[in-house]
């Protein structure tokens, strides 16, 4: 990329060069007094008539500069395009290092959601084993909602990411 940039500020320099060198080469001749349009058409064509090695050399300097012209712009696109395709890149590098660690943290999630699950039923098979001691001493259940609890789980189709509840 800085290759192109270099190439694109050296077409710049020369461009300029050759408009600097257009102007010293101009014709410097009077324009007729009622500057119409026919009258300086006129006055052109004669200087071109008077001075042909000077017309000949700012003919040459205008095609060299629309050369250039065209050239620089096929430059500009190559640019613009290689900083569309870096961009791109950098995003996806971003995005893939993001994914990373998005990954390691469904990892720990769905780790603690396995021990969380475990502890839960450890709470619950103490609970079956009180419960009835419970109900016998206050008149009351130990534990209730143990059929509506959940952990939540992270799964990938590869693309997208879910995160479901699953209860135990």
């Amino acid at each position: 990329m800085e290759q192109i940039q270099a190439e694109i500020t050296v077409l710049k320099e020369q461009i300029n060069a050759l408009y600097e060198e257009r102007v010293q080469l101009s014709p410097k001749f009077i324009v007729p007094a009622n500057n119409s349009p026919k009258g300086m058409v006129e006055a052109y064509r004669r200087f071109a008539r008077e001075n042909p090695q000077i017309s000949v050399e700012l003919k040459g300097i205008d095609d060299a500069i629309a050369a250039l012209e065209r050239q620089l712009e096929g430059k500009r696109r190559e640019l613009n395009k290689l900083q569309k395709k870096s961009q791109r890149e950098s995003i996806e590098e971003e995005l893939e290092a993001a994914r990373e660690q998005a990954k390691i943290h469904a990892e720990r999630i769905n780790q603690l959601a396995a021990e969380l699950t475990s502890e839960i039923r450890l709470l619950k098979a103490c609970a079956d084993k009180l419960s009835p001691l419970y109900w016998h001493i206050y008149y009351k259940p130990f534990i209730t909602g143990f059929k509506t609890i959940s952990v939540p789980y992270v799964r990938s189709d590869n693309e997208v990411w879910t995160i479901v509840n699953r209860i135990i």
